[in-house]
């Protein structure tokens, strides 16, 4: 299976302006980092939904990618994100994912997303991947 610095590859090349960092990928999981600045905040100071859709998102990606190997057209049927509390503004955005299910046409995950540093998770995160049945 892939390594980190080859889906951080992959991701790089695909997602040129992205600022993401993949921490860690393997074991039905990854850690996705992303750092925040003034564009990804709202008024009010708190980072904006998209931004944390995003990271969720591309967790999802990343610890499926760790799986399959690196398939570009696995591509997300449903993310449902549930907002806990005010993520701080000065702080990155770990999202830590967790696939619950991997089958050969869907894949299944949930990512916990946190504000750097503090323990308490910002958002709630359950995602479907479609896999395309051709790989190559």
């Amino acid at each position: 299976m892939p390594s980190v610095t080859e889906i951080a590859s992959f991701l790089a090349s695909e997602f040129p302006h992205a600022t993401w960092t993949v921490q860690s990928v393997g074991n039905m999981s990854a850690t996705l980092r992303h750092p925040i600045g003034s564009a990804e905040l709202r008024p009010g100071g708190t980072v904006s939904g998209p931004v944390l859709m995003t990271v969720a998102d591309v967790a999802l990606y990343v610890a499926i990618l760790g799986e399959i190997g690196i398939v570009p057209l696995a591509v997300t049927t449903s993310l449902n994100i549930n907002f806990l509390r005010k993520p701080s503004a000065d702080r990155a955005i770990i999202g830590h994912c967790k696939l619950i299910k991997l089958g050969r046409t869907l894949a299944v995950g949930e990512v916990n997303l946190y504000s750097e540093g503090l323990d308490d998770p910002v958002a709630h995160v359950v995602g479907t991947y479609a896999i395309p049945r051709d790989r190559s």
